[in-house]
């Protein structure tokens, strides 16, 4: 089994490959994406506007605790596939000890202050009376939780990025029915609202997470755990940190740049605005973990060729990469600037909602279509191990671009302001990540490797 995994990774065509990768990976991105926005489908239509404002207060707190999650996962899927790739193994499976125990301590770390000073993050967050009872009501069971959100996701990467796509989908696929089933039980039948929300989501992620650790103590699988692995070896955590950081560095940012941006929307366009941006930033998510799904079925294809020195069958899988990732884009930026309505309704019947969610998904999404090639580019320079040009990459949008915008822009434009920094950054963003990989390939080039 382990044999023909690796046969195909080397021998077999590239698009035939990026297809059986990708497709798992996302429609587990698509799970990631979909916990979140079925939730906010059933509160927008079960609880109201002021329920999903209260939701959307949550996203810095969340972001900040699954970039940690990230930082070990994301870093364990690449450090795996290359060692695979490089035939080594017993590396591999040290790779995969450590980066269970590390789970534990971070999120223990992390969970315990965020419990302690939720109302006051909260209130820092722009939170209001109205809003902040919901937003506390779904963090007090979220939270806690976080422990299976890193296993489920992280480790469903590593389970990928070690040959297993298939498998790797249908852990998170169990999730995922499980979330949406239960939603409308806990929210309209026990009629527990927001909180039957979160019950539901923590459900759906043990059911997960009880999948993905059983794959990793069975004898067939290529990589598992060991006892003698999970002590933390200063190396081992140092090369999954290194990777890590940039995933983990885009995720915190993304926190960030959600505390400022609910200060701004506050200011300009109160808990009406707060609610429209949970809608905008559900459909922008949609469109984006798509495309990382693209990217991370690319991961374990361009980590193992790479390894293995076969730089051809990288570029090609690249490419494919950037033009699917375009064309999806694309369609995904057409259909919500002609169609912004439509799509606010899926969310809320609240006339006033839709009003401001279709303004703002408009303008927001307005250049989403170069978003695709920037996250391929990100993903690639981090699938062979580049670490800082992916972090780089992933924090410009962010913090070089996004942040300022969001500082001043709503100063000249006011609401509007707010939804413009978005295209704005995405642009800026897209031209930067082209620039790294116009100069990576000049460089490969003057060294004589095609």
């Amino acid at each position: 089994m382990a044999n023909e995994i690796i046969g195909r990774l080397e021998n077999e065509k590239v698009s035939r490959l990026l297809l059986q990768y990708a497709i798992p990976a996302v429609i587990g991105t698509m799970v990631n994406a979909l916990y979140n926005i079925v939730d906010r489908v059933f509160i927008g239509q079960g609880v109201g506007a002021l329920a999903i404002a209260g939701l959307t207060l949550t996203f810095p707190i969340l972001l900040f605790l699954q970039a940690f999650g990230m930082l070990v996962g994301a870093g364990a899927a690449t450090r795996v596939s290359i060692h695979l790739g490089r035939k080594a193994n017993e590396m591999a499976e040290k790779v995969l000890g450590n980066a269970f125990t590390l789970t534990f301590i971070i999120t223990i770390i992390t969970v315990v202050p965020c419990m302690i000073w939720m109302e006051d993050l909260l209130l820092a967050f722009g939170g209001s009376e109205q809003t902040i009872p919901y937003a506390k009501d779904y963090l007090n069971i979220v939270v806690p939780g976080t422990i299976l959100t890193s296993l489920s996701f992280g480790f469903n990467a590593v389970m990928r990025a070690s040959g297993y796509p298939k498998k790797a989908m249908f852990t998170m696929l169990i999730g995922a029915i499980a979330n949406v089933i239960l939603d409308p039980i806990f929210i309209f039948w026990l009629d527990m609202g927001i909180r039957g929300a979160a019950i539901a989501t923590i459900i759906s992620m043990l059911l997960s997470t009880l999948f993905v650790m059983n794959h990793f103590i069975q004898k067939d699988s290529i990589v598992r755990f060991h006892k003698g692995t999970f002590k933390l070896e200063r190396h081992v955590v140092w090369n999954i940190l290194t990777i890590g950081v940039s995933p983990f560095a885009m995720q915190l940012a993304g926190s960030l740049v959600v505390v400022i941006q609910n200060y701004a929307l506050k200011q300009y366009g109160g808990d009406l605005a707060l609610g429209a941006n949970g809608i905008i930033t559900s459909v922008g998510m949609l469109l984006v973990m798509l495309i990382i799904g693209i990217a991370q079925g690319m991961q374990p294809i361009v980590g193992f060729n790479y390894g293995a020195g076969q730089h051809k069958r990288v570029q090609d899988t690249l490419w494919l990469v950037i033009i699917t990732s375009t064309v999806i884009m694309g369609i995904g930026c057409l259909c919500s600037v002609l169609f912004p309505e439509i799509i606010a309704r899926a969310f809320t019947n609240d006339p006033e909602l839709i009003e401001v969610t279709a303004n703002g998904l408009r303008i927001s999404l307005l250049v989403f279509v170069v978003v695709g090639s920037q996250i391929s580019i990100s993903q690639f320079f981090q699938s062979i191990g580049i670490a800082w040009k992916a972090m780089f990459l992933s924090l410009s949008r962010q913090c070089l671009f996004l942040i300022p915008a969001l500082l001043t822009f709503p100063h000249v434009w006011g609401l509007d302001g707010v939804w413009y920094a978005s295209p704005f950054s995405d642009f800026i963003a897209a031209v930067t990540a082209w620039g790294f990989l116009w100069y990576h390939v000049k460089n490969i080039k003057s060294k004589g490797i095609n």
